[in-house]
């Protein structure tokens, strides 16, 4: 296996951490930003072609499987001109600029959500949910407390803004800790940018207080902070589609405002299975106090929440796109080679 995606950061840092072998190369986004900042991408993306064709015919893959981003454009284009078979995987509900203009080129294309086949040609489609770590699956809730030193019984709510963090969502909930930590312990994820301002204020907190506040900078134990949670507060990223139905998990969802509008309709997905309640951005420094109260005061509506979210649960999604990666490759084997198997 190999992992091809851009270049620094912390996907690189991510899977390297997880053993895989990685190689880089130069992209950058074309929504959103300045005219000169876009061209300077787009033809960055295009430079990367060539490095990617190189990548591959070194590497001579049976088949290459994109997720969306800009470094996968020069890496599908790069495979389509080596007649390599590509699957596509959409983990968002609504597909972004890469995605829609890369499907062209899939032999395959896998989706999260029933929402998203009536962006593709039918026939690609295969709707396989949102692939999740076997952590989530596998650790019970008292564990999951244990790894991360929480009371075993009091309710207990998350709070992250994705491996960044999310500045808006820390400072509604640092501004609201004296109100929530009587009632809940928090595992509040921060992200790095915004660690060392929200340690300092979590400080001034009484020491009964500070004890039912778990801070972390970034935390690579997810999966024992999803299981452990009652409640949940994050973005809407695309992870939130798996891993919270996974892990039984209720979530407020906050949708970055910036995402291209690709967190809104994922926010709208989970709440229309009842699993997640939904807050914009603007609103947070009213509305995420006593809406985290609210919740966690009506234990029947976080029990029909979480009962949802298990019924959301694809635990098999990971498996069913390695089986069709498994069997798009073998297609091509005796075309290439004409190994029968």
């Amino acid at each position: 296996m190999l992992w091809i995606g851009g270049r620094g950061g912390i996907e690189e840092e991510m899977v390297r951490q997880a053993g895989v072998k990685f190689t880089g190369l130069a992209a950058g986004g074309l929504r959103g930003m300045a005219l000169l900042t876009t061209a300077r991408n787009a033809a960055q993306i295009a430079g990367s072609v060539a490095p990617a064709r190189s990548i591959l015919l070194h590497f001579k893959p049976d088949v290459v499987f994109v997720t969306g981003g800009y470094a996968c454009v020069a890496v599908t284009l790069a495979a389509r001109t080596l007649r390599i078979p590509v699957v596509i995987y959409l983990p968002d509900v609504v597909p972004g600029l890469a995605i829609r203009f890369l499907s062209r080129f899939a032999a395959r294309i896998a989706v999260t959500s029933e929402q998203s086949v009536r962006f593709f040609r039918r026939e690609k489609v295969l709707v396989t949910g949102y692939p999740v770590r076997s952590d989530i699956l596998k650790t019970n809730r008292a564990e999951a407390r244990q790894a991360l030193s929480l009371d075993l019984e009091e309710p207990t709510v998350l709070v992250f803004g994705g491996s960044r963090g999310a500045r808006s969502i820390n400072q509604a909930l640092v501004s609201g800790l004296r109100r929530l930590l009587p009632v809940c312990q928090i595992v509040h994820i921060s992200g790095r940018v915004d660690a060392d301002w929200v340690a300092n204020a979590a400080k001034s907190l009484p020491e009964p207080l500070q004890r039912r506040y778990h801070h972390y900078a970034y935390l690579h134990d997810m999966p024992s902070a999803l299981v452990a949670a009652d409640l949940a507060v994050a973005r809407a990223g695309a992870a939130t589609l798996g891993e919270f139905p996974a892990a039984s998990l209720p979530a407020l969802l906050v949708p970055y405002p910036h995402s291209g509008q690709h967190q809104q309709p994922n926010a709208d997905y989970l709440a229309s299975h009842g699993v997640a309640k939904v807050l914009s951005d603007p609103e947070l420094g009213e509305r995420l106090v006593p809406g985290i109260l609210e919740l966690l005061n009506d234990r029947q509506s976080l029990a029909r929440m979480r009962l949802s979210a298990r019924a959301l649960a694809r635990p098999d999604a990971a498996q069913a796109i390695a089986e069709e990666l498994r069997l798009v490759a073998l297609r091509r084997v005796p075309k290439e080679t004409g190994v029968q198997r």
